[in-house]
């Protein structure tokens, strides 16, 4: 038995210790800390790992590295004053309460968002699925052929919904997805003057204005049935079909109109009204976008959701975002790649003809597998259903004297009451059921699928309606106004490509989703080393909050009182990243990181102009900047001037000084990223910044780079006026495959006021002098906030500092590692170190063994790696950036990796391997290949498929295709699912 002892006021039981005295010691009080804290867990190099790293680098601890990495005079001298650490348990017990603080009322608001059954399997297999969630944008084909082929069926469905006929693998949302239409259709024919409908969803409005304002074009908002197109001078009209009061109007006449006079029509529309409707191409679209959302994604209080865009064969050259098309691997397979990849703005910057970060693939993906469930028939049940009750509910409601305003309708109907409004108000509370109250007095109501019987009868005791559904199923006169007695009816098939058709038994669609998952390379599998991608772990305690139906079920135009715990989590949030950066403010509204870029340079804009200043129109761009920075500066209505990169990788002070002289009456801002895009933290940029101040500008730090600043340095504290933040790098909101990003802008306090505003939710309240909107939703992606306020308070101010240390050591480490066989292009000049990630030159290798960065990049998957970014921001190289959550051990087997692979370059340059059949050329080597019975390669299958002895056939990946055909591909641009093999006929 265990002593009990009292021993100067202190209670102790041997082999146990507690305290009845506040005079314990530390090392007594450490028997009771919580030994799984969740830095342990985020950060992969163990202590004894970090001091073996540090050895190696000459070292003796994480703060005498950074000390020397940091240039003193930014360096942040404190701890960052926020909450101390939560353990996850406890975590998961705090967000569930704020959760709770929302409350889930049935939302039949609708304007473009709508509650949906998310499919258990999809929401698991997916949504949950780090397999799924943590895989990068699919620039590296061959190990990302899975959720290519999602995307492709994403494109597919679209297409096929709406008739035209291509479509991209989705955009932010409904949205900004008109907007790009609109920027479309000025670009094809140089015409600035748009029409809009007035009965578009009030925010689609607003954001089509915010964003063609800025390109200096005209948007008139009017009622498009009576338009004129005779002037000639108008370069597209924007309708909405169903319109956002629920209407079905004949837009045939407005499209041969506008056709007759040159001008483009495009048409925002509601995928599951379209499997009753006639398509948009049927009466003249040339463009049609929209929503994915109420195909299997949760409402979320506004995201993330995909938006979707189709358009003509003869406008695919202009599309914006990204496509998915179908070329051939090297075997003559088909394979599915990104198409029209130099339309990308590293590649054409400022010429760009959109911003490539404007994709929500995990939740395409997501509504793809939806249509691939429930297939043609079950989308036509569900829209029938959703229609059927729709139409019960108007006929009650007109028939006991109310007046309704829809001739024709799909799922929405508005309403003239009978009954006083204050009667309705009060028994729609009553029933914890929330409508649409128009200004007029009349009230919208918008059905989704999630519509029971009981719904209709509550709607009709709202209405003060002494009508049942029951009495009414049987009235013949309910059908009179349905779509299918209608002309609008849909006679034209959809979805009849076999694999939308054979995976309805969830058996059969769990191994379709699995099959997919594991044709790709996600962080479950090893590292993504991408260089300013930051793909680090994204815990499941983090994750976990993104399912509570207090967040996803919360429409985004509630009444506040009902989303009391997401305002919290933005108060929290929004105050934990303010001292993090020094900023005075943020805004969640920018749904990605370009879309934060574009705010922030708005907000900068407008400050300019209210202080009279409207002539400041240039943004100086460093030419080594994110190719993000001058697509955004010119979608702001910039003029980029670029600004000169040292041999070193160092900014040119000169060339800064000399342009900011030059246009010193026009500078409105320089855009920069710190540390450099070249990784490494320069010394001057304290001086860079007064200069820019000193000139009339404001200064855009790009965030991309935050996870070698957080615990250590604050841009707000070195000069910078605004930031976004790329919560989806370094705040763990994962990467979804190519999105969801998340990308709000912090900003200092005269900026402030001119953060995006809302036309029906104000983020700004009464005093905004807001440019406009920039979302569709007035706080983005707020479903997935939740991840990064986890984040912060899991990990607490020793854990963001510590965690940013070791991702400075980790890239640091690799780089000695490698020392001997590459050359690491940029280190600073003082310190002799990079930040957080670090490139290496590949380029002398062109000439001696005719290998470049891409064949670097392929041989790397034999290995079992995902590459690193290539030939960026330098032509020729490789940027790695290892982040924090990889131990030693992982990136010890990189680096072992790519010492192989020089020694294979080095057999090359000795005339030991052919200089055309070799290892590096012939990467990526598929399964396929490796076990065929001819084997014509003067190299051997176990060197080819085994490269290094960590690469064991237990747990190897295989790329399911060989090298992907780009140039077959640039050649035969399909989009839409290829015929299928004979075996998969149904």
């Amino acid at each position: 038995m265990h002593k009990l002892i009292l021993r100067n006021r202190k209670l102790v039981l041997t082999g146990f210790r507690c305290y009845c005295s506040q005079t314990a010691t530390k090392q007594e009080e450490s028997l009771f800390a919580n030994k799984d804290e969740f830095p342990s867990r985020h950060i992969g190099p163990r202590d004894s790992d970090i001091i073996t790293m540090l050895d190696t680098l000459g070292f003796k601890s994480l703060n005498e590295l950074t000390d020397r990495a940091v240039p003193v005079n930014i360096r942040l001298k404190r701890l960052l004053n926020i909450e101390e650490p939560v353990s996850e348990y406890q975590l998961i017990k705090r967000i569930s309460k704020i959760a709770e603080r929302n409350k889930v009322w049935r939302s039949y608001i609708g304007m473009g968002y709508h509650n949906c059954c998310v499919p258990h399997t999809i929401m698991r297999n997916i949504f949950e699925n780090p397999g799924w969630t943590t895989q990068y944008t699919p620039y590296q084909p061959e190990v990302a052929q899975g959720r290519l082929e999602g995307l492709l069926n994403y494109q597919t469905m679209v297409v096929e919904l709406t008739g035209l006929e291509v479509a991209n693998a989705s955009l932010l949302d409904e949205g900004t997805a008109a907007a790009e239409a609109l920027s479309l259709c000025y670009r094809h024919n140089k015409r600035r003057k748009m029409l809009i409908s007035n009965k578009l969803h009030p925010q689609t409005i607003s954001v089509v204005e915010t964003r063609l304002s800025s390109l200096g074009l005209e948007v008139e908002v009017v009622d498009v049935l009576k338009s004129d197109f005779s002037s000639r001078d108008i370069a597209a009209v924007l309708f909405q079909y169903p319109d956002t009061e629920g209407n079905i109007l004949d837009f045939s006449t407005v499209a041969e109109e506008a056709h007759n006079n040159g001008t483009l029509v495009c048409c925002a529309t509601d995928l599951l009204s379209l499997t009753l409707l006639r398509p948009p191409s049927e009466f003249g679209a040339d463009i049609a976008v929209g929503t994915s959302q109420r195909f299997g994604v949760p409402l979320g209080y506004g995201g993330p959701h995909a938006g979707f865009f189709a358009c003509k064969q003869a406008l695919v050259r202009l599309m914006p975002g990204r496509m998915i098309g179908v070329t051939r691997d090297v075997s003559g397979r088909d394979a599915y790649r990104l198409a029209l990849q130099t339309r990308e703005q590293h590649i054409r910057r400022d010429k760009a003809t959109s911003n490539i970060c404007t994709a929500q693939a995990l939740l395409a993906n997501m509504s793809a597998m939806f249509a691939v469930y429930h297939g043609p028939n079950g989308l036509k049940d569900i829209g029938t259903r959703v229609h059927n009750y729709a139409l019960i509910l108007h006929y009650g409601l007109e028939s006991d004297g109310n007046k309704l305003t829809n001739e024709l309708f799909f799922d929405t109907i508005r309403v003239e009451p009978k009954d006083d409004l204050i009667n309705i108000r009060q028994r729609a509370t009553e029933k914890e059921i929330n409508l649409r109250f128009y200004d007029d007095g009349f009230i919208g109501v918008a059905l989704d699928e999630t519509v029971t019987a009981q719904d209709i009868n509550d709607l009709f005791y709202i209405f003060g309606t002494p009508k049942t559904f029951e009495e009414l199923l049987q009235a013949p006169e309910v059908l009179n106004m349905s779509i299918n007695k209608s002309t609008f009816k849909r006679t034209s098939p959809y979805l009849t490509h076999p694999v939308f058709n054979i995976h309805h038994s969830e058996t059969r669609i769990v191994r379709y989703m699995k099959t997919l998952e594991n044709k790709d390379i996600s962080l479950v599998h090893s590292m993504i080393p991408l260089g300013s991608c930051t793909m680090k772990l994204n815990s499941t305690t983090e994750m976990m909050p993104c399912s509570l139906k207090h967040f996803t079920d919360i429409h985004p135009f509630a009444p506040l009182d009902q989303s009391l715990g997401y305002h919290q989590l933005f108060a929290e949030l929004e105050k934990d990243l303010c001292e993090i950066t020094g900023y005075d403010k943020i805004s969640f509204q920018p749904n990605s990181g370009a879309q934060g870029e574009y705010a922030g340079l708005r907000a900068i804009q407008c400050y300019h102009e209210a202080r009279g200043d409207k002539h400041r129109d240039v943004c100086l761009i460093p030419v080594s900047a994110h190719g993000t920075n001058p697509a955004s500066a010119q979608m702001a209505g910039m003029r980029v001037e670029p600004v000169k990169v040292k041999q070193d990788g160092s900014i040119d002070i000169d060339d800064i000084k000399e342009k900011a002289d030059k246009f010193k009456s026009r500078l409105s801002c320089l855009m920069i990223t710190y540390p450099s895009t070249n990784g490494v933290f320069e010394e001057t940029i304290g001086d860079v910044c007064d200069l820019i101040h000193k000139n009339g500008g404001q200064v855009y730090l790009d965030g991309a780079n935050m996870n070698a600043q957080v615990g250590l340095c604050r841009p707000g504290d070195y000069g910078s006026d605004v930031s976004h933040l790329n919560l989806h790098k370094t705040f763990c909101i994962p990467h979804g495959g190519g999105g969801p990003g998340m990308g709000p802008i912090g900003v200092k306090s005269h900026l402030a006021p001119f953060l995006p505003g809302h036309p029906v939710v104000n983020p700004l309240g009464q005093n905004s002098k807001s440019y406009g909107v920039v979302s569709a939703a007035p706080f983005g992606s707020s479903a997935i906030l939740p991840i990064s306020w986890a984040y912060i308070k899991m990990m607490g101010p020793r854990g963001l500092r510590k965690a940013t240390q070791v991702a400075i050591l980790n890239a640091n480490y690799m780089s000695k590692l490698l020392d001997s066989y590459y050359i690491t292009l940029f280190k600073s000049p003082l310190s002799t170190l990079v930040a957080h990630e670090f490139i290496i030159d590949v380029r002398e290798y062109k000439k001696s063994a005719n290998i470049e960065a891409a064949d670097i990049a392929k041989r790397l998957m034999d290995y079992g790696f995902h590459a690193p970014t290539m030939s960026w921001p330098v032509n020729g190289t490789l940027m790695i950036e290892p982040t924090e959550s990889e131990d030693k051990q992982e990136l010890d087997r990189f680096c072992e990796a790519l010492i192989c692979i020089r020694q294979e370059i080095q057999a090359i340059q000795d005339g030991k391997l052919d200089i055309r059949i070799n290892p590096l050329k012939m990467a990526p080597h598929t399964q396929e290949q490796v076990i065929s019975s001819s084997w014509e390669r003067p190299y051997t299958r176990e060197q080819a498929a085994f490269p290094a002895p960590f690469v064991r056939p237990d747990t190897k990946i295989w790329p399911s295709v060989a090298r992907i055909d780009d140039i077959y591909g640039d050649k035969h641009l399909v989009c839409t699912c290829p015929p299928i093999l004979p075996e998969y006929t149904y």
